[in-house]
């Protein structure tokens, strides 16, 4: 058998063909989602991206959150990003629609950007039985309705009760001690939709899935939990198959990159939770 080596010039025209996949958060809850991608996906290279030093996101303004968002979209596609997962609900629900109307088809029309909210009540709408979904999200989010506009699209018959969860993401980062007051705020936030009979609850917050076997045990058997580290990998494997032209392009080492714009002792050590392994983590400015 005769081995073709490929000239230099095209061995680099190559390589810089290839390319890898953005995930970004405000913080480092979309570690989660990360961790979910890579398990189904673990073949491609990634960049992660954490903007630490403006997070949180669920109590800012749609307009700052949008400025943030294309920010941070603009820093993967300088880094041989084609294709970028928004995994933060706030911006998801704020900022995507616009970015994939208005923006990409203006400066970037041959890259994509993709969120979690989609996908989420996607799958909450298959899942649910009697069709009323509750959401517990931030704020910012909750006030977006986002989620309620994508579950009515596929189904106007449904009904969507939503709570708002402020609390939850300080007692996630801050690693809260005390299960006895974590479960009351819990109940707290959940009991109004139980008592909305729900059958189906999405988690729309990257910080809850780490919270959800203490929201199951809460909601009980009977209810669903919709957690978009699980859903969004799968959906995002079926996205790819669905498109060669971008899967092709995907380099293939299995290598994660990790940054974030304040690099903190808990951003290491809440990142490293999140992702379920040491993560090594490098600090960037955008702008």
């Amino acid at each position: 058998m005769q081995v073709r080596f490929l000239p230099r010039a095209q061995q680099m025209k190559n390589l810089k063909k290839t390319k890898k996949i953005g995930v970004f958060d405000s913080g480092f809850g979309g570690l989660d989602i990360l961790r979910g991608i890579v398990k189904e996906n673990k073949e491609y290279d990634y960049i992660y991206l954490g903007d630490t030093a403006r997070s949180p996101y669920g109590t800012r303004s749609q307009e700052i959150i949008y400025k943030f968002t294309v920010e941070a979209i603009n820093f993967f596609f300088k880094n041989n990003c084609d294709l970028v997962i928004i995994a933060c609900n706030t911006a998801s629900a704020e900022a995507l629609r616009t970015i994939q109307e208005k923006y990409l088809p203006k400066y970037y029309p041959n890259k994509k950007v993709l969120g979690v909210v989609v996908p989420a009540t996607e799958e909450a709408v298959l899942k649910t039985r009697n069709k009323r979904i509750g959401v517990i999200a931030t704020s910012s989010t909750v006030r977006s309705e986002k989620f309620i506009r994508e579950i009515k699209k596929s189904d106007p018959s449904i009904k969507v009760f939503q709570q708002a969860c402020p609390l939850l993401v300080p007692i996630v980062e801050e690693g809260v001690k005390n299960q006895e007051a974590i479960n009351l705020i819990l109940k707290d936030y959940i009991n109004p939709l139980i008592k909305n009979k729900i059958d189906t609850l999405i988690l729309g917050c990257t910080h809850y899935g780490l919270l959800k076997n203490k929201i199951k045990k809460i909601v009980g058997k009977d209810v669903t939990i919709i957690s978009e580290s699980s859903v969004v990998s799968k959906r995002l494997k079926i996205y790819l198959q669905k498109h060669k032209e971008i899967e092709q392009k995907l380099k293939k080492t299995g290598t994660v990159i990790f940054y974030s714009t304040d690099l903190t002792d808990k951003f290491k050590k809440l990142g490293s939770i999140f992702f379920g392994k040491k993560i090594d983590v490098k600090k960037i400015t955008i702008n």
